[in-house]
C-alpha cells in the first residue's frame, strides 16, 4: 500500500445527509416527495447523473441547459450548507491523522465539483492531502474509473498499489475498475460484496497496520467478508 485515496461525501464527512435537503427542497418544488428508492440511485453520483436521475424520476424535459442550471442550484444550495460546518465520520479524523505521521500519500478523490470542494476543504483540512481529483475535472465521474486513475496517476503509483476508502456502491465500482483494492464503510446505502473489497462497520479504531494488511489481503482477492 503506497497511498490512500479517500472518498468525501460519506466517508469522511457526513455531507451526504446535506445533499438530502438539497434534493428534497427540489421535489418539493414540484410538489414531489423524494421516494427512497430514488434517493438510494443518487448516493456518490455525479452532478450530471445525479439531475439525470431526479429530471427522469420528475417527467421534467431533459433541456441540457436548464439541467445544468438546476445542477448549478444544487452545488449553489449545498454550498451555503457547508459553510455552517461539515460533521466528521465516525474514525476518519484520527485515521486522517494516523496515515498523515505515517508519511503515507493520500489524495481526495469525489464527484463533487472543485468550487463546492474547496469549500469542503476548509473544514476537512487540505493539508492531508497530496493531490485533490474532483468530478468536473475528468471526462467521465464516477460509476467511471477516472477520477481513481488520474489521483493515482498525479501520486506517481500504480492504481493497484492504492487502498480506496468509499461508501457507495458508485463509488466502490469507479475505484475497483480503475483497479484499486477496495475499503468499503458504508453509509447509507448497502454496498455489494467482491474479492477485491473489505467491508467494515466503521473506521473508529482502524489503524495504518490494519489499511496495510488489508490491502495486501485483497490484491490477492481475498475479500468477500464482513468485519
Amino acid at each position: 500500500m503506497r497511498a490512500v485515496l479517500w472518498d468525501m461525501d460519506g466517508t469522511l464527512v457526513d455531507s451526504e445527509k446535506l445533499w438530502d435537503v438539497a434534493i428534497n427542497e427540489l421535489y418539493a418544488r414540484h410538489g414531489r416527495v423524494l421516494a427512497p428508492e430514488v434517493r438510494d440511485a443518487t448516493v456518490g453520483g455525479s452532478a450530471e447523473g445525479v439531475i439525470r436521475i431526479v429530471f427522469d424520476d420528475l417527467g421534467l424535459d431533459p433541456d441540457p441547459q436548464r439541467m445544468a442550471e438546476v445542477a448549478d442550484w444544487m452545488h449553489d444550495y449545498v454550498g451555503e450548507l457547508f459553510t455552517t460546518g461539515l460533521p466528521w465520520c465516525s474514525g476518519a479524523r484520527e485515521l486522517l491523522d494516523a496515515l498523515s505521521a505515517a508519511d503515507v500519500p493520500m489524495a481526495l478523490v469525489t464527484n463533487t465539483r472543485r468550487e463546492l470542494t474547496e469549500n469542503a476543504l476548509n473544514s476537512i483540512g487540505r493539508e492531508y492531502f497530496s493531490v485533490t481529483v474532483c468530478g468536473d475535472e475528468v471526462p467521465d465521474g464516477k460509476p467511471a474509473p477516472d477520477v481513481y486513475l488520474r489521483a493515482a496517476q498525479l501520486l506517481g503509483v500504480d492504481a493497484g498499489a492504492c487502498l480506496a476508502i468509499e461508501d457507495s456502491v458508485t463509488g466502490a465500482a469507479a475505484a475497483e475498475a480503475a483497479g484499486c483494492p477496495v475499503l468499503v464503510v458504508p453509509n447509507e446505502v448497502e454496498v455489494p460484496s467482491s474479492p477485491r473489497r473489505r467491508h467494515v462497520s466503521s473506521l473508529t479504531d482502524l489503524g495504518v497496520a490494519q489499511l496495510r494488511h488489508i490491502h495486501a489481503e485483497l490484491q490477492l482477492g481475498l475479500g468477500e467478508r464482513s468485519a
